[in-house]
């Protein structure tokens, strides 16, 4: 259930419109368990990825090879590693997020609240809105769940991690900092257009029914959903 707080902030959303925004610090995660209820097709396709098992990298004895180049020592376990853990979990030390005392199985790696946004405030306009769609035939505008703290352009979230190294180009790189750097490796140099479009570390994009219309859209939204597959209904 929402605290009055919350109540009051969507209440506002409505009655002011889009310069109403809830901040996204304040909205607590919800954890991929909840988001796969309905994107089953999409958590199916995540939980192939390298983004899933981000976490897994940072275990003794495993991605030795890279943990050398980066003067790391790969017999360590940096899964306890407050400066490693971050950019390997969901919502690491917010509320609802992944904690090293309390770990939750639903924001291990990086999930779809990572990308998306942490999910309590929009996925209940998600569950209305596909409610209306469904009854009605309306569709509701994409605009509330920016409102609601769901992101639509996610590339600051990606440089958060990818990009956040010392001498980075990024101007809001800052401490702990990456030790995977493209001065290290080459391959570490990040590329939003391509990671975007790169389904070993992102979930295929499948068919939008249209419960939602208008801006924003997402990049490169109308390229996946051209050449996107229906959803599974299972």
């Amino acid at each position: 259930m929402l605290s009055y707080r919350r109540r009051a902030l969507f209440g506002l959303v409505f009655l002011l419109g889009a310069s109403s925004v809830i901040a996204k610090d304040d909205i607590p995660y919800d954890g991929r368990k909840k988001c796969s209820g309905c994107h089953k097709s999409q958590y199916q396709s995540w939980k192939e990825t390298g983004h899933a098992n981000a976490l897994d990298s940072l275990k003794p004895g495993v991605k030795t090879e890279a943990k050398k180049k980066a003067k790391l020592d790969p017999d360590k376990d940096y899964s306890n590693d407050k400066d490693c853990v971050a950019c390997h979990v969901t919502g690491f030390e917010k509320e609802g997020g992944y904690t090293i005392d309390d770990p939750s199985i639903y924001t291990v790696g990086v999930g779809c609240e990572s990308c998306h946004g942490p999910g309590s405030e929009y996925r209940l306009i998600h569950r209305t809105a596909s409610r209306k769609f469904d009854s009605k035939g309306k569709a509701t505008p994409r605009s509330v769940l920016e409102e609601a703290g769901e992101e639509f352009q996610f590339i600051e979230r990606c440089n958060a991690c990818h990009m956040s190294y010392e001498g980075s180009p990024w101007p809001n790189s800052s401490k702990p900092y990456t030790p995977f750097t493209p001065e290290v490796d080459p391959k570490y140099t990040f590329d939003f257009d391509k990671a975007v479009r790169n389904h070993d570390a992102m979930h295929q994009h499948y068919k939008l029914v249209g419960v939602f219309t208008g801006p924003p859209l997402p990049p490169f939204h109308q390229e996946f959903q051209k050449a996107a597959q229906p959803a599974s209904e299972e």
